[in-house]
């Protein structure tokens, strides 16, 4: 008899491993295919923190939940705005950023890629937007201390990352690609010769 009970929730199991796997394949689909679409996934997520503050501010409350998003947004900033290999801790003997006119150059690599960047805030906002829907996250805090205090720890923070950007001499944006000023000719583009 126990065996046939195992059986049972093995066989019970069965369906929904394979709805589950079948779900993460499809999942694992459609965000392959949003790679390349840049503008579109952040208007996207842009559209899903705005729903999350409509609902934070109606609800008022969920302050908690809201600054923990605060702070986690925050520290994946900063992941997005590092260099994989950080100067500070890397020896020299491999690969770094050129800190002098002379040195090769070296692309800048993000810690965080862009593509994570986008998928880590959206999976934030998603879950603090569940939370609002349990009381037992509603913690009652007075909102303007913890909104004063994360404006602080941003300033300070953002200070001390451009500071590193500046004292390592690294721009974390790509403005496309960089053009040289060549010889410029005449007015009308070619030269005329005269007969």
């Amino acid at each position: 008899m126990e065996g046939s009970f195992g059986d049972e929730g093995a066989a019970a199991s069965l369906p929904l491993a394979k709805w589950r796997s079948d779900f993460s394949r499809v999942f694992q689909y459609y965000l392959d295919r949003s790679t390349p679409h840049t503008v579109g996934r952040w208007l996207g997520t842009t559209a899903v923190a705005l729903i999350y503050s409509l609902r934070v501010y109606f609800v008022q409350g969920f302050y908690i939940v809201t600054y923990g998003l605060g702070i986690y947004l925050l520290n994946l900033l900063i992941g997005f705005l590092s260099p994989m290999v950080d100067p500070e801790l890397e020896a020299s003997d491999g690969p770094s950023l050129p800190t002098r006119g002379s040195d090769e150059f070296k692309p800048f690599i993000r810690r965080l890629p862009e593509f994570k960047f986008w998928y880590s805030i959206t999976k934030a906002f998603c879950v603090a937007f569940v939370m609002t829907f349990f009381s037992v996250f509603d913690v009652p805090v007075f909102w303007p201390i913890l909104l004063c205090y994360w404006i602080v720890l941003f300033v300070l923070t953002m200070k001390r990352q451009i500071v590193h950007m500046i004292k390592y001499k690294y721009v974390p944006f790509n403005t496309g690609k960089q053009r040289y000023g060549g010889k410029k000719g005449p007015p009308g583009g070619s030269s005329t010769s005269k007969d």
